[in-house]
């Protein structure tokens, strides 16, 4: 049986509740205690899971994002509520391809991004995932040139409902989803992150392509 929360227990948990609600992207503990500064870190944890415990099989859930928490609808009522998704800007087939090699090779260069993909990939190709914050600069390598390497971002991990990037889905995964085929295999985990592309997409790459190397000469 739940024990029952005193007065001010019960105010500490509806201001992190309304903390939750109001903003937009995952708050770690540590941002959280802010609003709630005299309880210890147990004091804290304790009242994070009562609330997930409160909001289990309901609609809204409590979810645990690159050590963040934020309030997500519930993963299972995803069909359901297909029809209030708004795509803001569909993403190329090459993106989805640069996107998922990135993910599961972070930290990757660009070079070696090209490597993976065997094909040249376009300046606008990464700005476009940087635009959607799904990508960023990670660190230099200590290698000749000290080229840049790139990472994921949380707001990857909050979009694809992943808790941290090892939730990526692994072989076996791939396997029983029945997206381990002849295709390559850069195009089957873009497939994951639900784009379909097709060759218009390739084209506008190339002919991206070919507008770097011309302002380069």
């Amino acid at each position: 049986m739940t024990p029952e929360l005193n007065a001010d227990e019960t105010r500490d948990l509806r201001v992190l509740e309304a903390a939750l609600f109001a903003s937009q992207e995952p708050m770690s503990a540590d941002r959280l205690q802010t609003f709630v500064p005299h309880l210890d870190k147990d004091a804290l944890e304790a009242l994070l899971a009562r609330i997930a415990q409160d909001y289990q099989g309901r609609g809204i859930v409590l979810e645990t994002i690159n050590n963040g928490f934020a309030f997500r609808t519930a993963p299972d009522l995803a069909e359901s509520l297909a029809t209030l998704r708004i795509e803001e800007r569909r993403l190329s087939r090459a993106a989805m391809e640069t996107l998922a090699v990135i993910a599961y090779h972070q930290p990757i260069t660009r070079v070696e991004i090209e490597g993976v993909r065997g094909v040249a990939t376009s300046k606008g190709t990464l700005d476009l995932l940087i635009e959607t914050n799904w990508v960023k600069p990670g660190r230099r390598r200590e290698t000749p040139g000290r080229p840049l390497t790139w990472v994921t971002t949380p707001d990857f991990l909050d979009h694809f409902g992943l808790e941290s990037i090892v939730d990526l889905p692994g072989m076996d995964d791939l396997k029983a989803a029945g997206l381990l085929d002849r295709r390559p295999a850069v195009a089957v985990t873009a497939d994951l992150f639900g784009e379909e592309g097709d060759e218009e997409d390739m084209a506008e790459e190339a002919s991206s392509i070919e507008e770097d190397d011309t302002q380069a000469a």
